[in-house]
């Protein structure tokens, strides 16, 4: 029998788990990707000789739904999990971080403060109900918890490089919710534990397509949505540069800024939901060295000479020839230094790293790339999960969806193959 064909908009890893879940319930994904690659932020590139993500990822052991499709696909014997250590760069040293003992010694709070910040760090791993901080200004909750010096110390910075003119208008469920992922995925209370693919998110990325493409379905690369209507058949029309074609259901993971001008029929009031969904653009600078920066794979920084939030030593989380760093930049679309040169931010990163490791020299920086990523994060108000439009479109075939949705949950590999799936079973449940 000839398989419904399905429309799906975006090949990242939640439009690749929809046509995933489309595959396997017998239906046949079609998929529309502007990029000449699959894998969205998880999209992979040569760097001199390593395939490596322009945007960094890690797993962590709650990582449920990861762990389920790599199971699924056959995949699971590329997992590997290794013991990572966190720092903190502050009074212009590199500190220990991360664990009660780091916590104890950090120099910068007061005793009494370094209780408070393990109290609150404890009861957000342990507490599952998180609604009633939805409408909680992340700030104010963190000061209550904490007080404004260890505001000062351990957050305003990260919050401020992170998010800037938004940075009071945060959900502490948000919050609450980054700090409960990392803290659960430990060996113990002391040692903290992440997870990585051989061969990095190429690997997933390379079985799903395996597994798309046996199973029918059709990858259309390189080929941009320009827009989605639908007529008095109620079939969903989409207009590419390549051509027109029609479907009966279609499945959108694109960034949500996108969906006003590619489905410009929506009625109105939809469409200005969508307009108020804030996002944060990222330029990431990546580093392989000749030697280490630190044994950390995780930096935070409060620094008033860097104006980044921390930094993500990747390799010492999977093991490569050489050292490869993650730098991020996160700054609105519209912020003027968004569209500086490459190499102003390049410049920046080789400063930042040779103040934390004077060792550096010139000749460490083997290679140096930058990628951008116009709505990289949603900016989680508080009150956000009633601002979010319905998934499924009143009286339409059409369901809308991208990392926002799985608020409180910060965007994550897991997180979006959870989405894409369930989004798939709602569009064949009809």
């Amino acid at each position: 029998m000839t398989k419904e064909r399905v429309a799906v908009l975006g090949a990242g890893p939640m439009g690749l788990a929809a046509a995933y879940q489309l595959t396997v319930n017998g239906y046949q994904p079609v998929i529309f990707e502007s990029d000449d690659r699959i894998g969205g932020m998880t999209a992979c590139f040569d760097f001199s000789g390593i395939k490596i993500e322009r945007f960094y990822h890690f797993h962590c052991v709650s990582d449920g739904d990861f762990l389920t499709l790599i199971d699924e696909l056959g995949i699971t014997d590329q997992m590997q999990w290794t013991e990572t250590k966190m720092g903190y760069w502050f009074l212009n040293k590199l500190q220990p971080w991360g664990n009660p003992i780091a916590l104890l010694r950090f120099q910068g709070l007061t005793l009494t403060e370094k209780v408070r910040y393990g109290l609150m760090a404890f009861v957000a791993t342990k507490r599952r109900d998180w609604k009633d901080l939805d409408q909680i200004e992340a700030t104010s909750w963190i000061k209550k918890w904490v007080g404004e010096n260890v505001y000062e110390v351990m957050w305003r910075k990260l919050f401020e490089y992170k998010f800037h003119h938004f940075t009071e208008n945060l959900s502490a469920a948000w919050i609450w919710s980054r700090i409960r992922r990392l803290g659960t995925s430990r060996y113990d209370l002391f040692r903290e534990k992440l997870g990585y693919l051989n061969g990095g998110s190429q690997t997933l990325l390379d079985a799903l397509q395996k597994f798309l493409l046996d199973g029918g379905a059709e990858l259309n690369l390189g080929q941009a949505v320009t827009r989605v209507t639908t007529n008095n058949a109620e079939k969903c029309i989409i207009e590419t540069d390549a051509g027109t074609y029609t479907f009966s259901r279609v499945i959108s993971t694109i960034p949500l800024p996108y969906v006003p001008q590619i489905f410009s029929d929506l009625p109105s009031k939809l469409i200005e939901k969508y307009k108020s969904v804030n996002n944060i653009a990222a330029v990431c600078v990546i580093i392989k060295l000749g030697r280490q920066v630190s044994s950390n794979f995780w930096v935070n920084i409060n620094d008033d000479e860097m104006d980044i939030p921390g930094l993500v030593e990747y390799s010492n989380l999977r093991p490569l020839e050489n050292s490869v760093v993650y730098v991020p930049f996160y700054l609105p679309s519209d912020h003027d230094s968004y569209l500086d040169d490459d190499g102003v931010f390049e410049l920046k990163v080789k400063s930042y790293l040779k103040k934390i490791n004077p060792a550096l020299t010139e000749t460490d920086f083997l290679d140096i790339r930058t990628s951008r990523y116009r709505f990289a994060q949603p900016i989680c108000e508080p009150g956000f999960l009633e601002k979010l439009p319905p998934i499924k479109i009143p009286k339409k075939n059409i369901w809308i969806a991208d990392t926002s949705y799985y608020y409180p949950e910060d965007r994550g590999i897991s997180e979006s193959i959870a989405l894409g799936r369930n989004l798939a079973k709602q569009a064949t449940a009809c």
